[in-house]
């Protein structure tokens, strides 16, 4: 049991950190509203699809893995 307890610690302290990381990039100043995120916007309906922002996100959380995943 002490080791699915760590998990859930584990778990927990990874949503609090990802939680975190949602409330401050509403503050940063670019993020969603870079070039190559499209936004349509009708009478009806808005689409709005964040591309250029979710490869940002990709290529960071890429290099943050790939820095303190080495060995």
């Amino acid at each position: 049991m002490p080791v699915v307890g760590r998990i859930l610690i584990s778990l927990g302290v990874l949503f609090i950190l990802i939680g975190g990381v949602f409330l401050l990039a509403g503050k940063i100043p670019g993020i969603g509203r870079l070039p190559g995120d499209i936004f349509i916007q009708r009478k009806n309906f808005t689409v709005y699809v964040p591309l250029a922002t979710c490869l940002l996100v990709s290529v960071i959380l890429s290099f943050l893995f790939w820095l303190f995943g080495r060995r």
